[in-house]
Formats: structure tokens, sequence, C-alpha cells
């Protein structure tokens, strides 16, 4: 299967949550590719003592899970993209979507 996962919360429970499944889905042989959006842009920062979610996303890309980083959404926080969450667009957004057997939103 195809996933496709738009998070757009800065709730580091939720974020954690969502690499987590998608972690789990590519252990299953699916496809999953995650789009940050709005707050979502955030998820490298939201690190806490419960969840690790920076960790949690190095094992997403680890296990050949792809993340898109909204540019606009970074720009609006003054942010930059990283080796791990690139600056993308509306287009690769639409793209996963498109391409997507099932699209989830945390």
């Amino acid at each position: 299967m195809k996933l496709g996962i738009v998070i757009y919360s800065n709730d580091p429970e939720t974020v954690f949550n969502a690499f987590r499944l998608g972690v789990f889905s590519l252990g299953k042989g699916d496809s999953v590719r995650v789009f940050l959006l709005a707050k979502g842009v955030e998820s490298e920062t939201l690190d806490n003592k419960q969840f690790k979610v920076s960790e949690q996303m190095q094992s997403f890309v680890d296990a050949n899970g792809e993340i898109f980083a909204c540019g606009t959404c970074l720009k609006i926080r003054k942010s930059e993209s990283s080796d791990m969450c690139p600056m993308s667009t509306l287009e690769d957004l639409h793209l996963i979507i498109e391409e997507s057997d099932r699209v989830l939103t945390f």
C-alpha cells in the first residue's frame, strides 16, 4: 500500500505516534511519505523526556520513509529545511495525495 501522512500538529505525542505508524507501516512493506504542514514543520524541535520525536523521525527515514516540509510554513516560522526534512511545495503535497492509496492526517 502507498500511504501518505500529513502532519499539521506540533503536539509531541501526536507527531511521535504519526511517525511511529509510519515506521510500522514501512516494516509491513508499505511505501510511506510524510508531508509536514503548518505547525507540523516544527516536528524536529518537539523532543521532550517522554517523546523523542526526532529519533522516531530518524527511524522513519532510516526505514526508507520520505519526509517533505512545506516551504511557505517554514518561511512563516523563519525556519529552514534540513537534510531529513527538505523544503517542499504544495505540488509535492498534491503528488503525495494523488499517488497514495490512503492519506492520513495528524
